[in-house]
């Protein structure tokens, strides 16, 4: 599947999302936790270094931006220096900002964050300060608010709504912008505020609480996926969804759909340093696959990779579809389908390339595998991070002149046993008789043969050594062959231990 969401990324193009929500400015003092102040059992931190980022709805937009969005943002700031630096920030990464009004009455929210290492260790988070107004906006922000949003829906391909139930999110504000969204065919994706009344949210497209807001909310404890579905048919039935994404930290993501359909997506350990944005690249990434039309299933798996990369990171981190595509490159997953054609694989080695991989590439019929095969194949993975195998198509095989009744296996299910290996990374099939064509599309780093082939002798080689690539013979393994295999099947051996296949009566 790791391919396939690949090639999600790659495809996305520049969707539009409007963003609403709460914004928030995150400041934080970084600094050395050296000791033990003088005048109180308190740690003191020295002070190396400010720096300021977005966060809440804000962080989101900024998110959709690093992902390569078009983003507009709807939203409220107070008159004051935090409120200048949101909106800098937000304009300095290409965000629209013709929806950020000023609320003179209120301060913009700011978080402050300590943040120390020590001894050189991982740096933590040791106290926060926040400074906020959770009153909701007065009445003619709200109405100036909605009045500049309606008018924008139309023109995007989804709307998002980021609650950190810091007022700007109205009961009134809600109704008529996922009203609209409704009629004008919009998805509207809402990452909820942690309260135990969803009603305001009735109607939107889908949701994305996590653990603990999704059992407030329906009035349970969610320990385990049956927990997630029962708490998330509840919400959908009653709000009206169409879907809910209940994300479930550790254990991934459940999808509860308004049909009666259920899906769990684990995900997979990851080394967590800080939850903070997490939950806000989740929102960001299953907006961005709403806007793009994507399947439930591929933004579940999708929020799993994008919220993982997340808590790997210190503070907020913006994260780049390059390196979405770089967390699934790694995913090797026993099992997974790697077939593919070849303008989808060569898509695949340039980002590859692009991280630094170096990209091996053998090729032959690989009709009846076997130990010499799997020697051999594991050997040719050694020699980069990447391997691509290959293989001749049924009809290409019968071109070369091999015995009437080959292939023994037909070229789909030649591809499938290749693709079990842990060590092969992609197969492609090729139709002609040599692999030339293959070679001048993928231009791999190594090319390798197994066999009794000397370097001279490898198909291709002139390709690969033109552009400064290399080529390698690799030998066989000794009393193993396929002829040898097909002609103790065949009854045409006389090792000991042959046999013969006969055709039932």
């Amino acid at each position: 599947m790791s391919y396939h969401l690949i090639d999600l990324v790659q495809s996305l193009g520049t969707p539009r999302i409007l963003v609403l929500g709460d914004l928030i400015l995150d400041r934080y003092v970084w600094g050395n936790a050296e000791r033990i102040s003088q005048e109180a059992p308190v740690i003191l931190l020295r002070e190396e270094k400010q720096e300021i980022r977005l966060g809440g709805a804000a962080n989101v937009a900024n998110m959709l931006r690093g992902l390569e969005a078009d983003v507009t943002m709807a939203g409220v700031v107070g008159d004051d220096r935090d409120g200048e630096d949101v909106r800098a920030a937000l304009r300095a990464v290409g965000v629209d900002c013709a929806a950020v009004l000023t609320d003179r009455s209120r301060p913009t929210t700011m978080k402050q964050r300590l943040i120390g290492h020590a001894q050189h260790r991982h740096p933590h988070q040791m106290l926060r300060v926040d400074r906020e107004c959770r009153e909701p906006l007065e009445l003619i922000y709200a109405t100036q608010l909605m009045d500049r949003i309606i008018g924008l829906i139309a023109d995007h391909d989804a709307v998002l709504i980021s609650d950190y139930a810091k007022g700007v999110c109205t009961p009134e504000v809600l109704r008529r912008v996922i009203d609209v969204c409704r009629d004008a065919g919009v998805p509207v994706v809402v990452d909820p505020a942690p309260t135990d009344d969803y009603s305001n949210y009735a109607g939107a497209t889908a949701m994305t609480p996590n653990r603990t807001e999704t059992g407030k909310a329906a009035g349970m404890t969610i320990r385990n996926y049956e927990d997630a579905y029962t708490a998330g048919r509840k919400l959908v039935e009653q709000l009206n969804l169409d879907r809910i994404f209940v994300t479930l930290d550790k254990d991934g993501v459940a999808v509860v759909r308004n049909d009666g359909g259920r899906e769990s997506f684990p995900t997979r350990q990851r080394e967590v340093y800080d939850i903070t944005g997490a939950g806000d690249m989740v929102l960001a990434t299953i907006g961005l696959g709403a806007a793009a039309g994507w399947k439930d299933s591929d933004m579940a798996r999708m929020a799993n990779i994008s919220g993982g990369l997340e808590v790997e990171q210190v503070g907020v981190v913006c994260l780049s579809r390059d390196e979405l595509v770089q967390d699934l490159l790694n995913d090797r997953s026993r099992g997974e389908y790697k077939a593919c054609d070849v303008t989808t694989v060569s898509r695949h080695l340039e980002a590859r390339r692009q991280n630094g991989q170096k990209i091996v590439f053998t090729n032959g019929c690989f009709d009846v595998l076997h130990i010499g095969h799997v020697k051999y194949l594991q050997q040719a993975a050694e020699l980069g991070d990447c391997l691509v195998v290959a293989i001749n198509s049924d009809e290409s095989v019968r071109e070369l002149g091999k015995a009437p009744d080959r292939p023994i296996f037909q070229q789909e299910q030649r591809a499938s046993m290749l693709a079990a290996l842990e060590c092969v990374d992609y197969v492609v099939v090729f139709s002609e008789s040599t692999p030339c064509a293959v070679l001048e599309q993928l231009r791999p780093h190594v090319l390798v043969k197994g066999g009794t082939y000397s370097v001279e002798k490898i198909v291709g080689r002139e390709i690969v050594q033109s552009y400064g690539g290399e080529v390698f013979a690799l030998g066989e393994t000794p009393g193993v062959s396929t002829t040898q295999i097909l002609a103790k099947l065949r009854g045409d051996s006389d090792e000991p231990g042959s046999f013969t296949v006969r055709k039932a009566a």
